[in-house]
């Protein structure tokens, strides 16, 4: 990366996590807080927690889009002006149902789609990937980040002080996007991380991705619903302070990393992509009934949760990764939004049932409905095809007619290590599936203009 490529990532990356930490925080302390609330049912805590998740998944694909027509950098400032409003509604709420309003509006403030446009705009295509690699992972270090702090700030400053703090921190995120950020020239319909709505219907149609689909969506299932019921667990059942919840999450989260390093290494470089992801799912599906049936038994319930995350963490992992493999080569982007707006869908479907079944059969139940969700998913992710080992390659190619670029396909399919290749001739532009471990990377510089 440039120097400038290298600041506009770590400025994205900045304004991402600051979001994700504001919307992640409360779900370690929500469940035990919220009975204090005026209104309170569990059935509304739940659909506190996960509300931000029916919205941010509504409106990030069309954030995204008017992004493409109003310009990225002040639909960012946009949704996070919105994002700081609902954090100050949900500040000032004494009742469920206002925190329940501030966190929807947390959520309609949905920048991702906008931001990873914006990511595209201000990086060469080579650098692409790295710069999406960096956004994702800060977004997974924001969750880890919210559930050990989350519990420590709330001590500190109550739930109140909390979204306070976000309310803050998105404002200065502003400040990072107005004057660290650089205002792109063009901003363009980046096919590997915009959306087409033209290609919604076949990215929903591809039983393959649906697969990935229905995955996220009932891992942020079972993520959400658990954090209705194990903060309860800590506090009511082994009578542990919410201040000092931290101190489960911390070893429990550090142990569960060491744990799946060597699977993300065997699922790469061993290619065991599917084998990895179903014996995670698997992981997950004995956590999950190990915590109805132990749940009385704090060192149990710490083993356990080593388990749920490690698996959690390598599933998280995983699934972004498949998507890309499996998804068409010039429509990457459009099967990405479809992805990310299941994944938040399941955190609203995973908060409002587990609050239900909480409220309703008693909070050992939570784990026992996570644990017929995993079930389901084992099935589903058995059935999937082994993915591609392939990665996304973009290559400018200048703009082009119809029959040069027929000719250009069939130019670069002949290359050695390129799989799939689609040239797009009013973008000027090639994407590519390649093996990277074969491909002749001599052989494609000749094809392109940059």
């Amino acid at each position: 990366m440039t120097t400038g490529e290298r600041r506009v990532a770590l400025s994205l990356v900045s304004v991402i996590s600051v979001r994700m930490l504001g919307l992640f925080m409360i779900l370690p302390v929500f469940a035990v807080y919220a009975r204090d609330l005026e209104g309170y049912t569990g059935f509304l805590a739940g659909v506190a927690i996960g509300i931000y998740g029916l919205t941010q998944g509504l409106f990030q694909i069309p954030m995204g889009m008017l992004s493409d027509r109003w310009g990225r950098k002040p639909i960012i400032i946009t949704g996070l002006l919105v994002f700081a409003f609902g954090s100050v509604v949900a500040a000032m709420s004494t009742s469920i149902y206002g925190v329940i309003l501030g966190r929807a509006l947390q959520g309609m403030g949905a920048i991702s789609s906008a931001v990873m446009a914006l990511a595209a705009d201000l990086t060469r295509e080579e650098q692409r990937m790295k710069m999406m690699a960096m956004i994702g992972m800060s977004i997974g270090a924001s969750f880890m980040l919210a559930l050990i702090i989350g519990p420590v700030l709330h001590g500190w400053f109550g739930l109140t002080g909390i979204f306070w703090m976000t309310t803050v921190l998105a404002l200065a995120a502003i400040l990072i996007v107005m004057f660290r950020v650089p205002t792109p020239v063009v901003s363009n319909l980046n096919r590997d991380a915009g959306v087409e709505p033209g290609w919604f219907r076949k990215v929903i149609k591809d039983s393959q991705l649906l697969r990935l689909d229905a995955g996220v969506l009932i891992l942020h299932m079972i993520m959400t619903a658990t954090f209705m019921a194990v903060p309860r667990f800590l506090d009511k059942q082994f009578n542990l302070a919410l201040t000092d919840h931290w101190r489960v999450y911390l070893p429990v989260l550090i142990l569960s990393i060491i744990l799946i390093l060597p699977f993300i290494i065997l699922a790469e470089r061993k290619r065991m992509m599917k084998q990895v992801l179903v014996t995670s799912v698997i992981v997950l599906s004995l956590a999950c009934l190990g915590l109805y049936h132990w749940h009385q038994s704090l060192a149990g319930m710490v083993m356990l949760l080593v388990m749920f995350f490690a698996a959690f963490n390598l599933l998280e992992a995983s699934l972004p990764s498949l998507v890309a493999k499996t998804a068409p080569a010039a429509h990457k982007g459009t099967a990405m939004g479809v992805f990310s707006s299941s994944q938040f869908m399941g955190a609203f479907l995973g908060g409002a049932g587990g609050g239900w079944l909480g409220q309703t059969y008693g909070l050992e139940t939570v784990f026992l409905g996570n644990a017929v969700l995993a079930g389901l998913w084992l099935f589903i992710a058995v059935t999937m095809r082994q993915p591609r080992y392939l990665s996304s390659y973009t290559l400018q190619v200048g703009r082009l007619d119809e029959v040069r670029a027929r000719e250009l396909v069939s130019a670069l399919t002949a290359v050695k290590g390129v799989a799939e290749a689609v040239v797009i001739p009013e973008d000027g532009v090639a994407y590519l599936k390649v093996d990277k471990g074969s491909l002749d990377q001599e052989a494609l510089c000749v094809f392109s203009v940059s």
